[in-house]
């Protein structure tokens, strides 16, 4: 198996009680696309997003409005809440006399350093991290004539310049993005500011699409950098259902053995030699064990070549003949079965092993 390199060791900071860098699993991020002055639809959605095992979620504070909802908020979610705010200090100041776990600014965009002092005033006592978010669409002019247009070297020279107006007031609880929605550009500065600052990253292809081409772009960008061992925290972002971004993140993770959520699905791309609609299985078992959180290898295989081996090296599996499946567990075959209970039957063994995994771990607590 090929291995990751050697994860860049950063500072450790906290958003709340989940850790971020120094050598800690990497996290997954997601925003919430509600009104956040719309109380209940927030807290509807970041639940839902918990579930799907996302571990910070942020929330967009345009005014004071909003602002004044985040202690309602967070009195009723689990996961930190980071605030997510531009150009007015003041909303910051309220953000984190309300509780919030992380602000999302940069310094450079909210006034005056007297106001950056107040703001960072506030975070210190509190200890609540700051995230400089640099963003290949919207650079200062200075840095686009200085260094000819959206460059990599332009968006690490902005970054640099957000962390040392917070060092020069002695706040070091800092991590740093630098997205940008080509992947190329992303990468590329990454890169620069991993071999210049030690604080630690948090990686994101910036509106990279809907769906499938989103994903990919994402994958591509996030996937590459932490097979070199740089990002401390993630955030796939999509257009649409933010719940999406949670799972393509873990499949993201999971793809590179970093970190593994729910099911790993495995499953062949037909031929001709598949004899049964291994499509319709694969589809059905997917959405039946979409609310498993425990790491399950399941093989879903349509024909005698590579079936059954795929489905023994599965922690449950089904290797398909002429209109009928073997079930396999770990690697022993339990039972012959008509293509129509290959589905549910599947289904079935992966959530009485998710069971017997939960009694385990509860056990294991006592």
């Amino acid at each position: 198996m090929i291995e990751n390199k050697k994860r860049r060791p950063t500072r450790r900071l906290w958003v709340g009680k989940v850790p971020v860098g120094g050598g800690a699993p990497i996290t997954v991020q997601s925003m919430t696309n509600t009104d956040t002055r719309d109380i209940e639809a927030t807290v509807a959605q970041i639940n839902r997003l918990t579930k799907a095992g996302c571990e910070i979620v942020r929330v967009a504070v345009m005014d004071q409005e909003a602002a004044s909802a985040l202690s309602k908020i967070k009195a009723r979610i689990a996961v930190p809440l980071i605030a997510d705010i531009h150009f007015d200090y003041r909303l910051a100041l309220a953000a984190l006399k309300a509780g919030i776990d992380g602000l999302r600014i940069n310094p450079g965009n909210i006034g005056s350093r007297e106001r950056v002092q107040r703001v960072v005033k506030e975070a210190l006592a509190r200890q609540v991290p700051i995230r400089i978010g640099v963003n290949a669409g919207s650079l200062a002019r200075e840095e686009m004539v200085k260094y000819g247009g959206v460059t990599a070297e332009a968006m690490v020279a902005s970054a640099k310049k957000h962390i040392r107006i917070l060092e020069d007031m002695n706040f070091t609880l800092i991590k740093v993005s630098l997205k940008a929605a080509e992947v190329p550009l992303m990468l590329a500065a990454y890169r620069q500011l991993a071999d210049e600052i030690d604080y630690p990253l948090h990686l994101g292809v910036t509106e990279a699409g809907c769906g499938l081409e989103g994903a990919v772009k994402s994958a591509v960008g996030i996937g590459i950098l932490l097979a070199e061992g740089i990002g401390d925290t993630i955030r796939v972002s999509l257009t649409g259902d933010p719940v999406q971004e949670v799972r393509a993140a873990y499949a993201i993770l999971g793809a590179l053995n970093l970190r593994r959520r729910g099911i790993e699905l495995i499953s062949c791309p037909t031929c001709g030699r598949c004899q049964i609609d291994l499509e319709m299985v694969a589809a059905r078992v997917q959405a039946g064990l979409e609310d498993i959180d425990k790491p399950i290898k399941v093989a879903v295989m349509g024909c005698v070549v590579n079936g059954p081996g795929e489905a023994r090296q599965a922690d449950v599996g089904v290797a398909g003949g002429p209109g009928f499946g073997v079930l396999f567990r770990r690697g022993k075959p339990i039972k012959k079965l008509k293509e129509a209970e290959l589905a549910s039957a599947l289904i079935a063994e992966v959530k009485r092993l998710a069971a017997e995994a939960e009694k385990e771990e509860q056990n294991a607590h006592k």
